[in-house]
């Protein structure tokens, strides 16, 4: 019996458990998964068209008579056609279905049928490939304008419109979470008219009415599931007040380099959100290269100033030692203890290190995922610096958070993101952006190159090499493997050694211990290897100043933003840098994405640009962010909504921060089931 939204679906007749398995492929399990899983387009078989009426690239539905089955054959070996020669009162034309022979017997000549797809139209000749179809005399012909759904292997169309005929049956107004006045100001329909309407529309206007109805409602809950874990943060009083005497002022002065104005704004931001009496929560999203590592140990020497400790964690252990080495030039000669902790420090080391920490003669403890560990304890910890969070799952972070007493959170990211996404994925942050350069850098010049061309790509390297200057060159994997056309590390380290055969060469990947990767990163830095060969181990965190041309092999295996932290290995220096991007398949998206590399620079421009070529789901592909899955809503698409859910949660939260009144009561049942907590949070 069917009796609330959470009904499985084998309580419909016709599902039983191996159908409803099908559906669960699809993420429906019960009516209300159902309902909220939206169509990605539609079939308007509203008006029939006549053949000759028919025009290219449009979507019609045809009525005609079977005039002819033209037996299948195979296209290019591998795709079966099978086709059919159909006719009515005005002209012919022909329909085409793949790998689907069966319908020689199904569809018989003499019938008259009704077919909905695509034209194409080449010369006089009019084709409709693989399109919706069945007998002209059917309940199915019904001139309606009927949902096209995402399937699996095993599922039909008629199955899942089925399914949301059926689901839609127990629609009605107690499904309503938008209240009376917010529908009211923001003109949207009720949930019974947005629901029936978007599965079954009566018209386009309806469907419309519904979809922006719908759009609205997922960024409004979107928005108050941020703002409501904004507010929980603020209300928590931070365990740790720090004093205003200018320690930051202090650590800064006493750099060998002056700080650019965005630096400056950041430390400043740091310094007093530290001294407000809450609890920092702040993110520090600069381009790579833009020195946010200076900016977060200027925030550590203010906490252990103060009498505290620091945590800095790190994703990968090169970026932990790297950032080890850097906090041990800033600190060393201000009696600041800092130590390192990941899964190759020894065990005696190891001990060492916890028992400093607990007993606060550790002042600052870097590492990777080994510092969540459960024997990692600190004395007064005051002070957590994520470095890439994306990186980390919220339970990783949240394990961290949790070993002080309310720690200030800060989080550095040097990968851009476009403002409509860092409205949802960092709205319960503050935000300090650093957008210029170090002084004295200069911009990286990049060039495309074709795989026929990579001699040319490789005499711009030598160049550089006898300049005496140091190359990378990054591969996409480790060994060459049959399945994927790509040249491996391998594969190009043995090329390199021949081409640049005088020089030292060498090879870096995952899979290397990590005291060989430490000794040939050593090496690197210190000048005594010329080119690294290198998977994308190094995308992240590397600093080498000597380091001037960057190669990316097989250029087209990644995404924009990816080639952009790449580029930002190089140009960290005063030199004029490089990058040098290899296309071995000149793919339409590759294509694209090497222009964007080749015209800009500002990795903000860079994430739009991707965004617009990846689309939002990558952007959020997992869910370490807390943030649950979009249904209809698109940030990017529906920007200007998003503008407006997000003023209308605004206005909501003043009134009412935590939704606790009885009028916000199902807006408030529904976020936390949307973020599956007691409480949203990120």
């Amino acid at each position: 019996m069917i009796n609330s939204m959470n009904t499985p679906l084998t309580e419909f007749k016709g599902i039983g458990p191996k159908k409803s398995q099908l559906f669960s492929r699809l993420g429906i399990f019960d009516v209300e998964d159902a309902l909220y899983s939206f169509p990605r387009g539609y079939e308007d078989r509203r008006n029939v068209k006549s053949i000759s009426s028919l025009e290219a690239e449009e979507e019609a539905m045809v009525l005609g008579t079977v005039a002819a089955v033209k037996k299948g054959r195979y296209v290019r070996g591998r795709k079966r056609t099978t086709r059919f020669l159909i006719k009515d009162e005005t002209g012919t034309m022909e329909v085409l279905f793949f790998n689907a022979g069966y319908l020689e017997k199904n569809i018989k000549t003499g019938d008259k049928y009704w077919f909905f797809g695509k034209i194409n139209k080449n010369g006089g000749s009019i084709a409709m490939m693989h399109p919706s179809f069945g007998k002209a005399d059917e309940e199915d012909f019904n001139g309606d304008i009927l949902p096209v759904y995402p399937l699996t292997s095993g599922l039909t169309q008629g199955e899942r419109r089925k399914l949301s005929a059926n689901a839609l049956k127990y629609v009605d107004e107690s499904l309503e979470v938008l209240n009376e006045n917010i529908r009211r100001s923001n003109q949207l329909c009720g949930i019974e008219y947005a629901l029936k309407n978007i599965h079954y529309p009566e018209d386009e206007r309806h469907m419309r009415v519904a979809k922006y109805r719908l759009i609205f409602e997922e960024l409004l809950l979107f928005s108050l599931g941020i703002l409501m874990m904004k507010n929980k943060f603020l209300e928590r009083k931070a365990g740790f007040v720090m004093s205003k005497v200018p320690y930051v002022s202090v650590f800064c002065a006493d750099l060998p380099f002056g700080l650019t104005s965005g630096q400056k704004k950041a430390v400043e931001d740091i310094s007093n959100d530290m001294s407000s009496g809450k609890r920092m929560n702040r993110l520090i999203q600069g381009d790579v290269g833009s020195g946010k590592t200076v900016v977060s140990a200027a925030a550590a020497y203010k906490a252990i100033k103060n009498g505290y400790q620091a945590a800095i964690m790190a994703p990968t252990e090169i970026l932990a030692y790297q950032h080890y080495d850097t906090f041990k030039d800033f600190f060393d000669d201000k009696g600041i203890t800092v130590k390192i902790l990941n899964s190759s420090t020894s065990s005696n080391e190891r001990k060492e290190t916890l028992e400093m920490c607990e007993d606060g003669r550790a002042d600052i403890l870097i590492g990777t995922h080994a510092v969540f560990g459960k024997d990692v304890r600190f004395k007064d910890l005051a002070l957590v610096v994520t470095d890439e969070q994306h990186r980390f799952g919220v339970a990783q972070r949240e394990a961290l958070n949790a070993k002080g007493r309310n720690p200030h959170i800060m989080v550095m990211t040097a990968t851009p993101i476009p403002r409509t996404l860092a409205l949802i994925m960092y709205g319960d942050m503050d935000v300090s952006v650093i957008s210029d350069k170090p002084l004295g850098r200069k911009e990286i010049i990049t060039k495309v190159f074709r795989g026929d061309e990579r001699e040319n790509a490789y005499r711009l390297v030598m160049d550089q090499i006898k300049k005496g200057h140091q190359a990378y060159i990054v591969t996409p994997l480790i060994e060459s493997s049959e399945n994927i056309d790509v040249r491996s590390s391998e594969e190009v380290f043995e090329e390199a050694k021949e081409y640049f055969g005088e020089y030292k060469i060498a090879l870096l990947h995952g899979k290397m211990k990590q005291e060989e990767k430490d000794r040939i990163m050593n090496d690197f830095k210190e000048g005594n290897i010329q080119v690294l060969v290198s998977t994308v181990i190094i995308e992240v965190g590397i600093n080498v100043p000597n380091a001037t041309v960057m190669v990316i092999e097989n250029s087209e295996r990644f995404g924009l933003a990816q080639m952009h932290q790449l580029r930002g290995r190089v140009g960290r220096g005063s030199e004029q840098s490089f990058c040098i991007l290899v296309l071995d398949k000149d793919t339409d998206v590759a294509v694209k994405r090497a222009e964007a590399m080749e015209s800009f620079s500002d990795g903000f421009i860079i994430a739009e640009k991707d965004l617009a070529l990846r689309g939002t789901g990558e952007f959020f592909g997992t869910r370490q962010h807390g943030i649950p899955d979009m249904r209809i809503a698109d940030v990017v698409k529906h920007s200007k909504i998003l503008k407006k859910a997000m003023e209308e949660a605004g206005r909501i939260v003043e009134k009412d921060s935590l939704l606790a009144n009885e009028e916000h009561r199902k807006m408030k049942e529904r976020i936390f089931s949307l973020y599956g907590e007691e409480e949203p949070r990120l």
